[in-house]
């Protein structure tokens, strides 16, 4: 392959996104928490450094 990369199965793509997509849920859920409990209605960028 050019550049020296290597092909990779599809289903890497499949597994990658779904490991991604349920990590950004427990993160999104978390910051929200921290949003509601400090009575606020827009989500802070700390909000997210806090959830992570």
């Amino acid at each position: 392959r050019r550049g020296g990369v290597k092909r990779i199965s599809a289903m890497i793509y499949e597994e990658t996104r779904g490991v991604l997509k349920s990590f950004l849920e427990g993160v999104i859920r978390d910051a929200v928490t921290y949003t509601e409990h400090a009575k606020r209605k827009t989500v802070t960028s700390l909000d997210v450094v806090y959830a992570l």
